[in-house]
Parts: C-alpha cells; sequence; structure tokens
C-alpha cells in the first residue's frame, strides 16, 4: 500500500570552492606531512573559499547546482532550512542572505546549529514540515566555511578542516520511496572536548579573545574519536532494529566524514561490508554540515546511489550532538 505520508529527497546539489589545499600545501605551513596526515584522517586535500565567498555563497551555488540540475524553479521553494555553524554573521541568518541571493521573496527560512550533525537535524525539520501541511517543496542545506574558523598555526586541527555546501530538495513522495524515520540525541556534557570559545555572549570579541585565538576550533581529538565511534554506531543500530532492518540491508551507509578511521571503525563495529560504507573525506576533509549532502550527490554520480537503495545517514558533532536518518531512496 502507498504511504502517502512519506517525504522523499527529489533532487540533490552540491558547490566546493576552486581552491585546493592539499597536504603537501600544509607541510609549507605547520609542522606535519602527507602520510602523517593520510594515516591519521585519510584526508589528500580539502577545498578553500575565496575571501569575497562567505558560506552563503558556497549555499547558493549549490542550491543553484540542484536547480539546474534538475530543471527546479526558484518559485517552487517554500522554505529552506540551512545548517552552519559558520554563518556570514550572527544575524540575520544565512538563510536569508542566500534566500536573497537567489531573489526568493516568498519563502521561509532559518539556519540551523548542530555542528556536524546539522544536516540530519535540518532534514528532521524540512521533513516535519512537509508533513505538517506548512510547505509543499523544502531545501536542505548543509554549509560550512571552515577554513575562516581554523588555526592554521595548530596542525592538529587545521589538517582536517575545508569548505563546501551540499543540498537537497524535499517534498511529500509519490511511492514508496522516502524518509523512514530519524532519531536524533544531544548531550551537553560534550561542550568542553570540541568547541569555539570566542565571538558568543559568553566571550564577546575582543582584542583578548582574539589574540587568546578564542575564534578558533578547539578539540580534543582522542575523547572526541570515542565518543563519535560509539554514539554513531549505537543511534544507527537503534533506527535499524526499530524498523526490522539487519546491516545486510543497508544498501549504502553515508556517515558523517570527520576521520577516515573513525568511519571504519562505526563501519565494522555495524557489521557492513566495506563497499557499503562511502567515504571522500580524502577529497574534501571535514566540511562539518556539507560532508553527508557532499556524500549523496558524490555517491549517486557514481552509481553508488540507486533507486530503492536503503540509505542509512549517521552523524556526530559538537555539543555533542548525534543522529541517524534512514532513507528509502528514490531518486
Amino acid at each position: 500500500m502507498l504511504n502517502k505520508n512519506l517525504v522523499s529527497i527529489s533532487a540533490v546539489g552540491k558547490y566546493v570552492p576552486e581552491e585546493v589545499l592539499t597536504n603537501k600545501d600544509l607541510e609549507k605551513m605547520v609542522d606535519t606531512n602527507d602520510e602523517w596526515i593520510t594515516k591519521r584522517t585519510g584526508i589528500k586535500e580539502r577545498h578553500i573559499s575565496e575571501k569575497n565567498e562567505p558560506t552563503s555563497t558556497l549555499a547558493t551555488k549549490a542550491i543553484e547546482n540542484l536547480f539546474e540540475e534538475y530543471n527546479i524553479s526558484p518559485d517552487e521553494i517554500d522554505a529552506l532550512v540551512l545548517a552552519t555553524i559558520s554563518p556570514d554573521m550572527f544575524f540575520p541568518s544565512t538563510a536569508a542572505v542566500t534566500l536573497d541571493n537567489l531573489k526568493i521573496k516568498h519563502a521561509f527560512g532559518f539556519d540551523i546549529s548542530a555542528a556536524c550533525s546539522g544536516f540530519i537535524y535540518a532534514l528532521k525539520t524540512g521533513e516535519s514540515f512537509i508533513k505538517s501541511g506548512m510547505a509543499k517543496k523544502v531545501l536542505v542545506v548543509g554549509a560550512d566555511e571552515m577554513s575562516t574558523i581554523s588555526d592554521y598555526t595548530n596542525r592538529n586541527t587545521c589538517v582536517l578542516f575545508g569548505d563546501g555546501a551540499g543540498a537537497v530538495l524535499l517534498e511529500e513522495s509519490k511511492t514508496d520511496n522516502g524518509i523512514i524515520d530519524t532519531i536524533l540525541h544531544t548531550d551537553g556534557s560534550g561542550k568542553d572536548l570540541l568547541y569555539m570559545l570566542g565571538g558568543g555572549s559568553l566571550n564577546p570579541s575582543t582584542h583578548e579573545t582574539v589574540d587568546k585565538k578564542m575564534h578558533y576550533i578547539y578539540q580534543d581529538g582522542r575523547p572526541v574519536y570515542k565518543f563519535a565511534v560509539k554514539y554513531m554506531t549505537q543511534v544507527s543500530k537503534d533506527i535499524l532494529k526499530k524498523h526490522n532492518f539487519t546491516s545486510k540491508d543497508v544498501s549504502l551507509f553515508i556517515p558523517h566524514q570527520a576521520n577516515k578511521r573513525i568511519i571504519e571503525a562505526v563501519g565494522k563495529r555495524l557489521k557492513l561490508d566495506p563497499e557499503n560504507v562511502f567515504i571522500n573525506i580524502d577529497k574534501y576533509g571535514n566540511t562539518t554540515a556539507a560532508t553527508i549532502p557532499l556524500g549523496i550527490y558524490d555517491a549517486m554520480q557514481e552509481k553508488r546511489l540507486i533507486k530503492y537503495d536503503l540509505l542509512l545517514l549517521g552523524a556526530f558533532g559538537g555539543g555533542f550532538t548525534w543522529g541517524s536518518s534512514l532513507i528509502r531512496w528514490g531518486i
């Protein structure tokens, strides 16, 4: 029987800046080397935005790519939910700026801040708007410009991050394909392990906060690694069990691309075949909220994600936040 209450992803788009920062380039900037970065993270290169290319520009170009590839008119859009931790500014929202860039005046939009889990949080939010009847077509975007908050004198963090944006269009499913379920979690006790201290109401911007490098990412890598593996594995197991699926039913797992070792560890704990785990961190680094939609786009281009596949998404990020979505693919 047709499930008329399902919401599906009907279009995808992508944008990454032209400039590429390789591991060899980083060797000239900090005390590191290509072999160490590759072995520890799986990253070979990352894309870096130009100075006049803020996060809203990345989001705009990803959406424009979606419009062009799927012949979508901006007039069809009812809402934009944009996940980012590197907004153009505190306000107006990056979603508002993006809608203005696209000359969309009739839709509503806002930002979501859930770090590397942002896209899954935004996906659930967009789905809810459609199920409630508030909107028929919702753009969900993950966009981050991590180069702007990375300290390029700190070899432990600057090698990890890159810039990019991915976009999907949500609408009511015309088939039995669509978003089956999403599970979300937050545990604020992780706030001291992954954060950016400066710029908010706790530590407003001053000469002192700038001098102390409080406007850059801080990460305590070892415990973050352990929590990421544990929680991403558990939430993925939970959503599969809830819907009577096993790892053998999963056609493709697209996890947040933070570290290749994390991805491989989660894949093993889920008992997934390596060919069913999607990895593209080597090309982009960690683009935070953009990693999963970039993965979806690339997986489609590589023919690793096709219609009727059972797609599992998993993410873990600062906060801590984590979550998983289960989708019967419909494109």
